[in-house]
Protein backbone atom coordinates (compact mmCIF):
# COMPACT_ATOMS: atom_id res chain seq x y z
CA UNK A 1 0.00 0.00 0.00
CA UNK A 2 1.36 3.82 -0.88
CA UNK A 3 0.56 5.59 2.33
CA UNK A 4 2.87 8.19 4.47
CA UNK A 5 4.58 6.70 6.95
CA UNK A 6 7.14 7.56 9.02
CA UNK A 7 10.00 4.79 10.15
CA UNK A 8 9.96 4.00 14.21
CA UNK A 9 13.25 5.86 15.39
CA UNK A 10 13.13 7.54 18.65
CA UNK A 11 15.17 8.79 21.32
CA UNK A 12 13.98 6.12 23.56
CA UNK A 13 15.09 3.23 20.95
CA UNK A 14 18.27 4.96 20.21
CA UNK A 15 19.08 4.64 23.94
CA UNK A 16 17.93 1.27 24.19
CA UNK A 17 20.32 0.35 20.64
CA UNK A 18 23.32 2.08 22.88
CA UNK A 19 23.28 0.26 26.33
CA UNK A 20 22.50 -3.44 24.29
CA UNK A 21 25.65 -2.19 22.13
CA UNK A 22 27.98 -0.40 24.88
CA UNK A 23 26.44 -1.47 28.38
CA UNK A 24 25.54 2.14 29.40
CA UNK A 25 23.16 4.43 27.90
CA UNK A 26 24.72 7.37 25.99
CA UNK A 27 25.51 10.90 27.21
CA UNK A 28 23.69 12.55 24.31
CA UNK A 29 21.59 12.07 21.66
CA UNK A 30 21.37 14.00 18.67
CA UNK A 31 20.08 14.08 15.82
CA UNK A 32 20.46 16.12 12.16
CA UNK A 33 17.67 16.03 9.43
CA UNK A 34 17.60 15.13 5.87
CA UNK A 35 16.49 17.75 3.55
CA UNK A 36 13.58 18.18 0.43
CA UNK A 37 14.28 20.54 -1.95
CA UNK A 38 11.31 22.47 -2.83
CA UNK A 39 13.31 24.23 -6.21
CA UNK A 40 16.62 25.70 -6.76
CA UNK A 41 18.67 22.46 -8.31
CA UNK A 42 21.61 22.42 -9.16
CA UNK A 43 22.31 26.32 -8.71
CA UNK A 44 23.83 25.86 -5.42
CA UNK A 45 27.80 25.04 -6.72
CA UNK A 46 26.76 28.27 -9.36
CA UNK A 47 26.76 30.46 -6.55
CA UNK A 48 22.82 30.89 -7.15
CA UNK A 49 19.95 30.55 -4.72
CA UNK A 50 18.01 27.60 -3.45
CA UNK A 51 14.92 26.94 -1.55
CA UNK A 52 15.40 23.79 1.00
CA UNK A 53 13.33 22.73 3.87
CA UNK A 54 14.84 19.93 6.88
CA UNK A 55 12.39 17.46 6.95
CA UNK A 56 11.20 14.94 9.99
CA UNK A 57 13.46 12.30 8.49
CA UNK A 58 16.45 12.37 10.66
CA UNK A 59 19.54 9.96 11.54
CA UNK A 60 20.25 9.46 15.09
CA UNK A 61 23.23 9.23 17.06
CA UNK A 62 23.63 8.09 20.55
CA UNK A 63 26.77 9.25 21.98
CA UNK A 64 29.32 8.64 24.96
CA UNK A 65 32.86 10.94 25.36
CA UNK A 66 35.76 8.43 25.33
CA UNK A 67 38.74 8.82 27.31
CA UNK A 68 40.92 8.66 24.41
CA UNK A 69 41.04 10.11 20.88
CA UNK A 70 39.12 7.02 18.83
CA UNK A 71 35.70 7.41 16.91
CA UNK A 72 33.53 4.07 17.00
CA UNK A 73 30.60 4.24 15.31
CA UNK A 74 27.88 1.36 15.04
CA UNK A 75 25.44 1.51 12.52
CA UNK A 76 22.04 -0.14 13.02
CA UNK A 77 20.74 -0.05 9.71
CA UNK A 78 24.13 -1.54 8.10
CA UNK A 79 24.65 -3.50 10.30
CA UNK A 80 28.18 -2.48 11.03
CA UNK A 81 30.68 -1.03 12.88
CA UNK A 82 33.95 1.15 11.98
CA UNK A 83 36.28 2.90 14.07
CA UNK A 84 39.44 5.65 13.49
CA UNK A 85 41.63 7.52 15.26
CA UNK A 86 41.39 11.20 15.40
CA UNK A 87 45.12 11.62 15.44
CA UNK A 88 46.06 9.26 12.76
CA UNK A 89 43.50 9.83 9.78
CA UNK A 90 44.45 7.77 6.93
CA UNK A 91 42.80 8.22 3.67
CA UNK A 92 39.12 7.61 2.79
CA UNK A 93 38.09 3.73 2.88
CA UNK A 94 35.28 3.92 0.25
CA UNK A 95 32.89 3.11 2.95
CA UNK A 96 30.17 4.77 4.74
CA UNK A 97 32.80 5.66 7.72
CA UNK A 98 34.90 8.54 4.96
CA UNK A 99 31.38 10.85 5.44
CA UNK A 100 32.54 10.87 9.41
CA UNK A 101 36.59 10.95 9.08
CA UNK A 102 36.33 12.88 6.69
CA UNK A 103 34.43 15.87 8.53
CA UNK A 104 37.06 14.90 11.56
CA UNK A 105 39.63 15.42 9.11
CA UNK A 106 38.22 18.76 7.86
CA UNK A 107 37.28 20.29 11.69
CA UNK A 108 41.10 19.39 12.18
CA UNK A 109 42.05 21.33 9.78
CA UNK A 110 40.22 24.65 11.39
CA UNK A 111 42.29 23.89 14.28
CA UNK A 112 39.06 22.40 16.58
CA UNK A 113 40.69 19.85 18.74
CA UNK A 114 38.94 16.71 18.96
CA UNK A 115 37.90 14.55 21.30
CA UNK A 116 36.68 10.46 20.62
CA UNK A 117 33.47 9.20 21.32
CA UNK A 118 31.59 5.75 21.17
CA UNK A 119 27.99 6.18 18.66
CA UNK A 120 25.45 4.14 17.49
CA UNK A 121 23.57 5.29 14.71
CA UNK A 122 20.27 4.63 13.19
CA UNK A 123 18.58 7.16 10.22
CA UNK A 124 15.01 7.62 8.59
CA UNK A 125 16.67 9.10 6.01
CA UNK A 126 16.30 6.64 2.68
CA UNK A 127 19.47 6.17 1.13
CA UNK A 128 20.28 7.94 -2.10
CA UNK A 129 16.68 9.08 -2.92
CA UNK A 130 17.87 12.74 -3.31
CA UNK A 131 17.07 13.65 0.46
CA UNK A 132 20.71 14.17 1.61
CA UNK A 133 21.06 11.07 3.86
CA UNK A 134 24.89 12.19 3.98
CA UNK A 135 24.74 15.81 4.67
CA UNK A 136 22.89 14.40 7.61
CA UNK A 137 24.42 12.00 9.11
CA UNK A 138 28.16 14.81 8.46
CA UNK A 139 25.62 17.35 10.55
CA UNK A 140 25.05 14.45 12.97
CA UNK A 141 28.54 13.80 13.74
CA UNK A 142 29.17 17.08 14.08
CA UNK A 143 26.68 17.69 16.43
CA UNK A 144 28.50 15.08 18.19
CA UNK A 145 31.88 16.30 18.15
CA UNK A 146 30.62 19.74 19.33
CA UNK A 147 29.02 17.50 22.35
CA UNK A 148 32.35 15.95 23.32
CA UNK A 149 34.46 18.56 22.57
CA UNK A 150 33.12 21.42 24.46
CA UNK A 151 32.84 23.28 21.11
CA UNK A 152 30.15 25.93 20.48
CA UNK A 153 27.89 24.95 17.36
CA UNK A 154 27.98 27.06 14.47
CA UNK A 155 26.17 25.66 11.55
CA UNK A 156 27.47 27.86 9.15
CA UNK A 157 31.03 26.87 10.10
CA UNK A 158 29.84 23.03 10.54
CA UNK A 159 28.30 23.09 7.04
CA UNK A 160 31.66 24.52 5.64
CA UNK A 161 33.28 21.24 7.04
CA UNK A 162 30.68 18.88 6.06
CA UNK A 163 30.78 20.68 1.80
CA UNK A 164 34.85 20.14 2.51
CA UNK A 165 34.80 16.48 3.58
CA UNK A 166 32.93 15.85 0.64
CA UNK A 167 35.16 17.98 -1.76
CA UNK A 168 37.97 16.68 -0.43
CA UNK A 169 37.85 13.48 1.29
CA UNK A 170 34.44 11.77 -0.46
CA UNK A 171 34.95 12.64 -3.71
CA UNK A 172 31.78 14.55 -4.59
CA UNK A 173 32.07 18.08 -5.47
CA UNK A 174 28.66 19.44 -3.80
CA UNK A 175 27.79 22.74 -3.12
CA UNK A 176 26.85 23.54 0.56
CA UNK A 177 22.96 23.80 0.78
CA UNK A 178 22.59 20.26 2.03
CA UNK A 179 25.10 20.44 4.80
CA UNK A 180 23.54 24.21 5.42
CA UNK A 181 19.62 23.01 5.73
CA UNK A 182 20.51 20.48 7.95
CA UNK A 183 22.97 22.26 10.10
CA UNK A 184 19.96 25.88 10.23
CA UNK A 185 16.95 24.12 9.52
CA UNK A 186 14.00 26.10 10.57
CA UNK A 187 10.62 24.45 12.01
CA UNK A 188 7.68 25.61 9.90
CA UNK A 189 9.71 26.82 6.93
CA UNK A 190 12.00 26.52 4.06
CA UNK A 191 15.19 28.74 3.86
CA UNK A 192 16.03 31.04 1.16
CA UNK A 193 19.68 30.20 0.65
CA UNK A 194 21.69 32.87 -1.30
CA UNK A 195 24.85 29.94 -2.22
CA UNK A 196 27.13 33.27 -2.73
CA UNK A 197 26.61 35.00 0.59
CA UNK A 198 25.30 32.24 2.42
CA UNK A 199 22.67 34.17 3.97
CA UNK A 200 19.49 32.39 4.78
CA UNK A 201 16.04 33.77 4.69
CA UNK A 202 13.29 32.36 6.25
CA UNK A 203 10.42 31.54 4.19
CA UNK A 204 6.78 30.05 5.72
CA UNK A 205 4.93 27.07 4.40
CA UNK A 206 1.75 28.31 3.51
CA UNK A 207 -0.61 26.21 5.74
CA UNK A 208 -2.75 25.44 2.94
CA UNK A 209 -0.64 22.94 1.38
CA UNK A 210 1.52 19.88 2.11
CA UNK A 211 4.68 18.64 0.98
CA UNK A 212 4.93 14.98 -0.13
CA UNK A 213 8.21 13.38 -1.50
CA UNK A 214 7.60 10.22 -3.72
CA UNK A 215 10.71 7.91 -3.58
CA UNK A 216 10.71 6.03 -7.05
CA UNK A 217 12.74 3.27 -5.36
CA UNK A 218 15.28 3.68 -7.87
CA UNK A 219 18.92 4.93 -6.70
CA UNK A 220 21.83 6.88 -7.69
CA UNK A 221 25.71 6.99 -6.58
CA UNK A 222 26.30 10.58 -6.72
CA UNK A 223 30.14 9.85 -6.95
CA UNK A 224 30.14 7.70 -9.48
CA UNK A 225 27.39 8.76 -11.39
CA UNK A 226 27.75 12.48 -14.41
CA UNK A 227 26.88 14.77 -11.50
CA UNK A 228 30.60 16.12 -11.91
CA UNK A 229 30.65 16.22 -15.05
CA UNK A 230 27.30 18.23 -15.34
CA UNK A 231 29.36 20.99 -12.86
CA UNK A 232 32.75 21.04 -15.25
CA UNK A 233 29.95 21.98 -17.89
CA UNK A 234 28.31 24.64 -15.87
CA UNK A 235 32.48 26.04 -15.29
CA UNK A 236 33.03 25.83 -18.92
CA UNK A 237 29.76 27.78 -19.54
CA UNK A 238 30.41 30.43 -17.10
CA UNK A 239 34.60 30.56 -18.63
CA UNK A 240 33.15 31.54 -22.04
CA UNK A 241 30.66 34.58 -20.58
CA UNK A 242 33.53 35.53 -18.93
CA UNK A 243 32.01 35.25 -15.51
CA UNK A 244 33.09 33.56 -12.74
CA UNK A 245 29.94 31.81 -11.91
CA UNK A 246 26.80 31.39 -13.68
CA UNK A 247 24.93 33.29 -10.64
CA UNK A 248 26.45 36.56 -13.07
CA UNK A 249 25.16 35.37 -16.32
CA UNK A 250 22.06 36.74 -17.93
CA UNK A 251 20.14 35.32 -20.54
CA UNK A 252 21.42 37.49 -23.15
CA UNK A 253 24.86 36.84 -22.80
CA UNK A 254 23.93 32.94 -22.56
CA UNK A 255 22.87 33.20 -26.21
CA UNK A 256 25.50 35.72 -27.49
CA UNK A 257 28.44 33.18 -26.27
CA UNK A 258 26.10 30.02 -26.97
CA UNK A 259 28.39 28.75 -30.05
CA UNK A 260 31.95 29.19 -28.10
CA UNK A 261 30.67 27.21 -24.75
CA UNK A 262 28.76 24.06 -27.43
CA UNK A 263 25.41 23.02 -26.89
CA UNK A 264 25.24 20.56 -24.10
CA UNK A 265 27.30 23.39 -21.96
CA UNK A 266 24.59 25.96 -23.02
CA UNK A 267 21.77 23.95 -22.30
CA UNK A 268 23.27 23.37 -18.60
CA UNK A 269 23.97 27.03 -18.06
CA UNK A 270 20.25 27.82 -19.71
CA UNK A 271 18.66 25.54 -16.91
CA UNK A 272 20.92 26.80 -14.15
CA UNK A 273 20.10 30.63 -14.61
CA UNK A 274 16.39 30.12 -15.85
CA UNK A 275 16.55 27.90 -12.49
CA UNK A 276 18.17 30.96 -10.16
CA UNK A 277 14.97 33.14 -11.47
CA UNK A 278 12.65 30.37 -11.19
CA UNK A 279 13.90 29.87 -7.12
CA UNK A 280 13.93 33.55 -6.31
CA UNK A 281 10.40 33.96 -8.04
CA UNK A 282 9.12 30.88 -6.09
CA UNK A 283 10.13 32.57 -2.58
CA UNK A 284 7.52 35.68 -3.54
CA UNK A 285 4.94 32.73 -4.03
CA UNK A 286 5.38 32.03 -0.89
CA UNK A 287 5.39 35.08 0.99
CA UNK A 288 2.41 35.96 -0.95
CA UNK A 289 0.64 32.67 -0.18
CA UNK A 290 0.33 32.08 -3.80
CA UNK A 291 0.54 28.29 -3.86
CA UNK A 292 -0.59 28.23 -7.70
CA UNK A 293 2.49 30.17 -8.79
CA UNK A 294 4.71 27.99 -6.48
CA UNK A 295 3.20 25.29 -8.00
CA UNK A 296 3.81 26.19 -11.76
CA UNK A 297 7.18 27.29 -11.07
CA UNK A 298 7.99 23.74 -9.80
CA UNK A 299 6.39 22.01 -12.92
CA UNK A 300 8.95 24.25 -15.11
CA UNK A 301 12.12 22.86 -12.60
CA UNK A 302 11.16 20.10 -13.54
CA UNK A 303 10.84 20.57 -17.57
CA UNK A 304 14.34 22.18 -17.47
CA UNK A 305 16.31 19.59 -15.30
CA UNK A 306 14.85 16.88 -18.19
CA UNK A 307 14.94 18.83 -21.16
CA UNK A 308 17.72 21.08 -20.34
CA UNK A 309 19.86 19.79 -17.61
CA UNK A 310 19.20 16.29 -18.44
CA UNK A 311 19.45 14.71 -14.93
CA UNK A 312 15.59 13.09 -15.08
CA UNK A 313 15.32 9.46 -15.67
CA UNK A 314 12.17 7.88 -16.78
CA UNK A 315 11.05 6.56 -13.15
CA UNK A 316 10.99 10.01 -12.20
CA UNK A 317 9.23 11.57 -14.91
CA UNK A 318 7.08 8.70 -14.52
CA UNK A 319 6.24 9.94 -10.81
CA UNK A 320 6.15 13.35 -11.92
CA UNK A 321 3.23 12.84 -14.45
CA UNK A 322 1.28 10.55 -11.96
CA UNK A 323 1.60 13.37 -9.36
CA UNK A 324 0.28 15.71 -11.32
CA UNK A 325 -2.62 13.77 -12.43
CA UNK A 326 -3.65 12.68 -9.16
CA UNK A 327 -5.97 15.10 -6.97
CA UNK A 328 -4.74 17.85 -4.82
CA UNK A 329 -1.79 18.37 -6.87
CA UNK A 330 -0.43 21.76 -7.07
CA UNK A 331 2.92 21.01 -8.36
CA UNK A 332 5.71 18.43 -8.95
CA UNK A 333 9.29 18.30 -9.75
CA UNK A 334 12.47 15.89 -9.22
CA UNK A 335 14.42 16.93 -6.03
CA UNK A 336 17.91 16.15 -5.24
CA UNK A 337 20.67 15.69 -8.06
CA UNK A 338 18.55 13.39 -10.25
CA UNK A 339 19.68 10.42 -11.92
CA UNK A 340 17.10 8.40 -9.69
CA UNK A 341 15.68 8.78 -6.28
CA UNK A 342 12.58 11.17 -5.64
CA UNK A 343 10.12 13.52 -7.01
CA UNK A 344 8.51 16.48 -4.39
CA UNK A 345 5.01 17.40 -4.94
CA UNK A 346 2.69 20.19 -3.79
CA UNK A 347 -0.41 18.55 -2.76
CA UNK A 348 -3.53 21.00 -1.25
CA UNK A 349 -3.72 19.90 2.76
CA UNK A 350 -6.55 18.72 2.74
CA UNK A 351 -6.08 16.25 -0.57
CA UNK A 352 -3.10 14.60 0.67
CA UNK A 353 -5.35 11.18 1.59
CA UNK A 354 -6.95 10.80 -1.77
CA UNK A 355 -3.63 12.11 -3.41
CA UNK A 356 -0.91 9.43 -2.44
CA UNK A 357 -2.72 6.43 -3.15
CA UNK A 358 -3.78 8.23 -6.85
CA UNK A 359 -0.45 9.11 -7.73
CA UNK A 360 0.90 5.30 -6.40
CA UNK A 361 -1.35 3.01 -8.31
CA UNK A 362 -0.81 5.25 -11.72
CA UNK A 363 3.11 5.17 -11.36
CA UNK A 364 2.90 1.45 -10.41
CA UNK A 365 0.71 0.64 -13.54
CA UNK A 366 3.17 3.22 -15.58
CA UNK A 367 6.28 1.34 -14.63
CA UNK A 368 5.69 -1.51 -12.61
CA UNK A 369 7.87 -0.33 -9.44
CA UNK A 370 6.13 -0.05 -6.05
CA UNK A 371 6.69 3.88 -4.66
CA UNK A 372 6.93 5.08 -1.25
CA UNK A 373 5.75 8.61 0.12
CA UNK A 374 6.57 10.58 3.24
CA UNK A 375 4.65 13.39 3.97
CA UNK A 376 7.51 15.75 5.59
CA UNK A 377 7.08 18.51 8.18
CA UNK A 378 9.63 21.14 8.27
CA UNK A 379 11.58 21.30 11.14
CA UNK A 380 14.97 22.70 13.06
CA UNK A 381 18.62 21.94 12.37
CA UNK A 382 20.57 19.66 13.87
CA UNK A 383 20.15 18.90 17.61
CA UNK A 384 20.27 17.25 20.60
CA UNK A 385 17.74 15.51 20.79
CA UNK A 386 14.97 15.72 23.91
CA UNK A 387 13.62 13.06 25.99
CA UNK A 388 10.76 11.65 24.20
Amino acid sequence: MFEPKVPPISRASVVQGFRKRYGADPESVVRAPGRVNLIGEHTDYNDGFVMPMAIDRWVWMGIRRRNDRWVRVRSIDLDAESSFALGDLEGPEGDWIDYAKGLAWALAEDSHVLSGFDALVSSSVPVGAGLSSSAAFEMAVARAFVAVSDMAWDPLAMARAGQRAENEWVGVNCGIMDQLISAGGRAGHAILIDCRSLEMTPVPLPRRVAVVVLDTSTRRELAGSEYNDRRTQCSAAAVACGATSLRDVSPAQLDTERAAMGDASFRRAQHVVSETNRTLSAGDAMLRDDVAALGRLMNESHRSLRDDFEVSTPALDAMVEAARAAPGCLGARLTGAGFGGCVVALVAAGQVEAFVPHAGKSFTAATGLTPTAYLCEPVAGAEIAASD
